[in-house]
């Protein structure tokens, strides 16, 4: 069974940072695009940025964008998303997602594919940006 496991999450000041780490068991990240998506309290859950196969394309939500940056470790087959300068508004859970018809999807670039395009998800992450 595949599983893809979040961590990093945390309570953080504003302006602060925190690092996101994707793993997976019984699965290679390195083979598809790993994307993230966030959901915060009362709202739907958002996709802010993706790492396509083989580190080609990525993306970012206007929202992160310029503060956010994924990454793979290719060796340690994970995925991370560098977060800084964060806002009260980038509290929420976070998940990665991969798998489905996601990598084809990304290959050329665009936006985020939407949720049913990925087959599998992890629990997610809490971050909380607070003083």
């Amino acid at each position: 069974q595949v599983q893809l496991m979040e961590s990093g999450g945390g309570l953080v000041q504003p302006g602060g940072s925190l690092r996101l780490s994707c793993a997976a068991s019984r699965f290679t990240l390195e083979r598809y695009t790993i994307a993230w998506f966030r959901q915060a309290p009362g709202k739907e859950r958002e996709g802010i940025s993706y790492i396509s196969y083989g580190g080609t394309e990525t993306y970012y939500a206007d929202s992160v964008k310029g503060r956010f940056t994924i990454s793979r470790d290719i060796p340690k087959d994970t995925v991370y998303l560098q977060m800084h300068n964060l806002e009260p508004a980038d509290t929420g859970v976070y998940f990665c997602a991969t798998g489905g018809r996601a990598t084809i999807a990304t290959s050329s670039g665009g936006p985020v594919p939407s949720e049913a395009m990925f087959e599998y998800w992890g629990q997610g992450t809490q971050v909380t940006v607070s003083s």
